[in-house]
């Protein structure tokens, strides 16, 4: 028999069985989080897109009559867009983006709420929670954003001139930012629900001033001195980069958004590490 003081006295051959089952229960299996991330991708796509293929068709039909409806518009009143002569690749290379980081960064905010069910199980994390909608969603935007993409080239017959290095790019900062917001949010929303509410009134002039309808070159000084720092406005300019072989976008800044996805991404997940038991009982 031995003691430790404080403690009541367990057998010599107890005590190591002891400390080798709490060593099992604190361990975390491996490849667990990829099981587990997974099984959440799965139950989303289930969820959200539905079993069939009109879930996912409807994701594409969406920005498509997005755009549409924005070039039957513009054409009416201008002879031509603002930048080349095909109003459809335009205002999609400046409502693609937009919508995928509206789209995203919303889903990831929402990541524990959406899981919260499956929370109370010892083997999820809210890491988990928000790699999966990450993971899924930002698959999704880009398969949809090519498309719709190579969909326009084709239909009206414009010549392959994308620039695939920029545009790879452009997806992942978008993906990044969201992420970053998506986070912060994440935490925000989950302990201020009414929080929810508000972000969208104030996300809501995003449409207007993001550049979805006109370029950053063509505003007056002090509008571009204002709307710089908007990230959206130059992973928007790196998108038509892409698309246009001429345009500069010599206003682009990649470490100015790399610089707020990693503040807001850091703080987020802060937190969500600190606070996140005291969520899960409220």
């Amino acid at each position: 028999m031995t003691a430790t003081a404080g403690n009541p006295a367990l057998p010599s051959d107890t005590a190591p069985q002891h400390q080798a089952a709490l060593h099992q229960i604190r361990k975390r299996p491996r490849f667990q989080m990829g099981r587990t991330v997974m099984a959440l991708m799965l139950r989303e796509m289930a969820t959200t897109y539905g079993r069939s293929v009109g879930g996912y068709l409807w994701a594409i039909l969406d920005p498509v009559l997005g755009i549409v409806l924005l070039s039957v518009v513009f054409s009416l009143a201008l002879r031509s867009p603002p930048l080349g002569d095909n109003f459809p690749l335009f205002y999609a290379s400046g409502y693609l983006p937009f919508v995928a980081f509206n789209s995203l960064s919303q889903k990831i905010a929402r990541s524990v709420q959406f899981s919260r069910p499956f929370m109370a199980y010892p083997c999820v994390t809210f890491m988990d929670a928000l790699i999966a909608r990450l993971v899924l969603n930002a698959l999704t935007d880009a398969v949809v954003i090519a498309i719709v993409i190579s969909g326009i080239l084709v239909i009206y017959d414009l010549p392959f001139r994308v620039d695939l290095t920029t545009l790879a790019t452009a997806l992942i900062f978008v993906t990044l930012l969201s992420a970053g917001i998506g986070t912060l949010n994440c935490y925000i929303m989950t302990s201020f629900p009414t929080y929810e509410r508000i972000w969208s009134i104030l996300t809501r002039p995003l449409f207007l001033i993001s550049g979805i309808f006109f370029t950053y070159d063509a505003l007056p000084p002090t509008a571009q001195n204002i709307l710089w720092y908007n990230p959206l406005m130059h992973l928007v300019g790196l998108m038509r980069k892409s698309l246009y072989p001429t345009y500069e976008g010599e206003y682009i800044s990649l470490p100015y958004v790399l610089a707020i996805t990693a503040i807001t991404l850091f703080f987020g997940l802060l937190l969500l590490s600190r606070h996140f038991k005291k969520l899960m009982e409220s």
